[in-house]
C-alpha cells in the first residue's frame, strides 16, 4: 500500500485530495488497526491469559492495608471486581475476610475460567461470570444497589476513553447509596507510558497499544475524577503513587506511576472541601508508602511487557515451484505497525500464485506493483518472465524490507531487470521518477490489497492512470491493464468501480465471475485450473480486470 501527499488533477480538473495512509512517526497507529484492536479487544485478553495464566499479577494483599477499613463492619459485605483477570484481588480479599461474598466478572472467558478452576474457589463466596461492561448489562447478574464495594484494578486502562462512561453508569446500577469504588490505575508518566510514545503506538491522547495486542490508557487526576463526576460520584480519595522497581537480574529500573482512588455515588450535596483535604492527606499517605513491595505486576514479566520490541521475523512463503524466505514483521507484534506493507496479505499470496501458473500474463512486458509491502512476492514471480519489474511502495520501512527480502531471494539475471521504488500515490516527484526509468509506460499493472482505505481509492487510478501503457492492442488479453486483487471484507466495490470510471478505466472481467455462462470465453478463467481451490488462499478473495477506455 502506498499513500499520496501531493495534489493531482483528476478525470475532470478536480484535484486528487491530499493523502497519507501511512501514519508518520507522530501519528501514532493506523485507522485500520484501532478499529481492529476495538473489535478484538476480548481476543487479545483471552490470549493474553492463555499465555500468562495466573503469573502476570501478583496477589493484590495491599487491598487489606491501603482500604481495609471499607471491608470491615457489621454484616456480610457483597463487593464486584471489575475484570477479574486470574483472581489476584479475589482470593487475597476472601482469605482476609471470609464473611464476603464477591461477585467476579471479565469480559475474557478464559480470565474467567481461571478464577473458575482456582484451588480457593467456593460457589458460596465467589460468583464469577462473563461481561463486558461496555455493552453488557450488570443487572442481568446482580440485583440492582445490592453491592457496598466495587474494586476496579488496573482494569478501566483496558477499555477505549469514549467508553469509559458506559462502564460507569453500569458499576452505578448496582452500587448501593453510600457504597464506594475503590480504585486503582496506570498514571500519565508511568515508564510503560513513556516507551509506548518512543515505539509510536499511540492510539489516541495517552491510550496506548502493547506488543501483544491489549491496551493502556494512562490516567491523569484531572481526567479521573471529570469522568466520575460526569457519571455521578463523588471523590472521597485520590493520590498519586510512585515507586521504582528494580529488577536486578535484568539490570533494570523502572519508574512506576499509578493512581489510588475512592469515589462514591454522588448524593447532590457540596464535597469540595472536604474532598481536598481528604486528597491532600491520601497524597501524603501514598508518599510515605513508597517504601514498600507491594507492586502488581511480577517484575520479569512487566520488563517483558514494557519493554516489548517490534522483532523482524521471517516467513517461509512456497509458490509453486518457488520457495521464498520472507522477511517481515513477526506476527505477533504485526498489529501494533504503522504501515500494513509490513506483512504478507492472502491476496499477494493469491496473485502470486496466479502468475507462477500462468507466466503469460507478464511474459516479455514491463511490470509495476503498486503497494508491494515489504514482500513483493508478486514482482518477484514476474520477474522471471517479464522484461522489467518495479516494485513500490510508499513506507520506508516496507521499502527496506522489500530490498533486504529481493536481494535475498533472486539471482542474476533476474536482479537485473527488478527495481525498488518509492511511490505515495499522487506524488508527482516520485511519479516522475518512475517515469524516468520506463517512460513507455507499464503493460501490466498489480496492485494486492491495496483498497480497502476509501480515502485512497482516487490517488491509486490518478496514479495508475499516469503509469499504464498508452499502446492499444486488438487482442484483448494483450491490451494493457491493471489487475486489483482484494479480499471481501469492508471493500467499497461501488466505489472502486465508480472511480476507476472516473479516470478511464473499464472493468473487463472479475473472479469469480458474475456470468458462469461466459466464462470459458474469458480471460481469466484460464488463469485457474478447475475451480481453483488448490492454490486459494481464502475464499472471500476477489480480482478485479481493468482496461484503459
Amino acid at each position: 500500500m502506498a499513500s499520496s501527499n501531493v495534489e493531482e488533477a483528476g478525470e475532470e480538473g478536480n484535484p486528487v485530495p491530499r493523502l497519507q495512509i501511512y501514519s508518520s512517526s507522530t501519528n501514532g497507529v493506523s485507522p485500520f488497526w484501532r478499529e481492529k484492536y476495538e473489535r478484538e479487544a476480548k481476543k487479545y485478553w483471552d490470549v493474553f491469559y492463555k499465555r500468562h495464566q495466573d503469573k502476570f499479577f501478583k496477589d493484590r494483599h495491599y487491598l487489606d492495608k491501603e482500604w481495609g477499613h471499607y471491608f470491615s463492619g457489621a454484616g456480610r459485605k457483597t463487593i464486584l471486581e471489575i475484570g477479574c483477570g486470574a483472581g489476584n484481588t479475589i482470593f487475597p480479599l476472601v482469605a482476609t475476610y471470609p464473611d464476603i461474598f464477591v461477585y467476579a466478572c471479565d469480559f475474557s472467558q478464559r480470565a474467567v475460567n481461571l478464577v473458575k478452576a482456582h484451588k480457593d474457589f467456593r460457589d458460596s463466596h465467589v460468583s464469577a461470570f462473563v461481561c463486558d461492561l461496555t455493552v453488557d448489562d450488570l443487572k442481568d447478574h446482580i440485583s440492582p444497589s445490592s453491592v457496598d464495594i466495587v474494586t476496579m484494578i488496573f482494569v478501566l486502562s483496558a477499555v477505549s476513553p469514549e467508553k469509559m462512561s458506559l462502564v460507569l453508569q453500569n458499576v452505578r446500577k448496582v452500587l448501593k447509596p453510600g457504597g464506594y469504588v475503590l480504585f486503582r490505575d496506570y498514571a500519565t508518566g508511568d515508564l510503560a507510558q513513556e516507551r509506548l510514545i518512543s515505539k509510536d503506538q499511540k492510539i489516541s491522547e495517552n491510550f496506548y497499544v502493547r506488543g501483544d495486542g491489549t491496551r493502556a490508557f494512562y490516567f491523569s487526576n484531572e481526567f479521573l475524577t471529570s469522568m466520575f463526576k460526569d457519571n455521578g460520584f463523588d471523590v472521597e480519595e485520590l493520590g498519586l503513587c510512585c515507586k521504582q522497581v528494580e529488577n536486578r537480574s535484568r539490570e533494570l529500573v523502572m519508574n512506576r506511576r499509578w493512581v489510588q482512588a475512592v469515589f462514591c455515588i454522588s448524593d447532590g450535596t457540596d464535597r469540595s472541601a472536604n474532598t481536598e483535604v481528604a486528597i491532600q492527606s491520601q497524597d501524603i499517605i501514598l508518599n510515605h508508602a513508597m517504601d514498600n513491595d507491594e507492586v502488581d505486576i511480577s517484575d520479569g514479566v512487566a520488563a517483558e511487557m514494557f519493554d516489548c520490541s517490534l522483532s523482524d521475523d521471517n516467513e517461509i512463503i512456497k509458490i509453486g515451484d518457488w520457495n521464498f524466505e520472507i522477511r517481515r514483521l513477526s506476527k505477533e507484534h504485526q498489529h501494533t505497525c504503522t504501515s500494513t506493507g509490513l506483512m504478507i496479505w492472502e491476496s499477494a499470496h493469491l496473485m502470486a500464485s496466479v502468475l507462477a501458473r500462468n507466466p503469460s500474463i507478464v511474459s516479455e512486458k514491463k511490470v509495476l506493483e503498486l503497494g508491494a509491502g515489504c514482500g513483493g512476492i508478486c514482482s518477484m514471480i514476474a520477474a522471471k518472465y517479464a522484461d522489467l519489474v518495479i516494485a513500490t511502495d510508499g513506507d520506508t520501512k516496507a521499502l527496506d524490507l522489500l530490498t533486504q527480502n529481493v536481494t535475498s531471494n533472486l539471482k542474476q539475471p533476474l536482479l537485473d531487470k527488478f527495481i525498488v521504488r518509492r511511490l505515495e500515490w499522487g506524488n508527482r516527484e516520485h511519479i516522475e521518477t518512475i517515469k524516468e526509468v520506463n517512460n513507455n509506460g507499464f503493460d501490466i499493472i498489480i496492485g494486492t490489497d491495496v483498497t480497502y482505505i476509501a480515502e485512497a481509492i482516487s490517488p491509486l487510478f490518478a496514479t495508475a492512470k499516469e503509469l499504464i501503457s498508452s499502446n492499444c492492442s486488438i487482442s484483448k488479453d494483450q491490451q494493457p491493464g491493471l489487475i486489483l486483487c482484494h479480499i471481501i471484507r469492508r471493500v467499497d466495490e461501488p466505489s472502486i468501480l465508480s472511480t476507476a470510471s472516473q479516470f478511464g478505466f473499464r472493468l473487463v472481467e472479475r473472479w469469480p465471475s458474475e456470468n458462469p455462462t461466459s466464462a470459458s470465453q474469458s480471460i481469466m478463467s484460464s488463469w485457474f485450473a478447475g475451480d481453483g481451490s488448490d492454490h486459494i488462499p481464502c475464499t472471500a478473495l476477489n480480482i478485479l480486470y481493468f482496461c484503459m477506455e
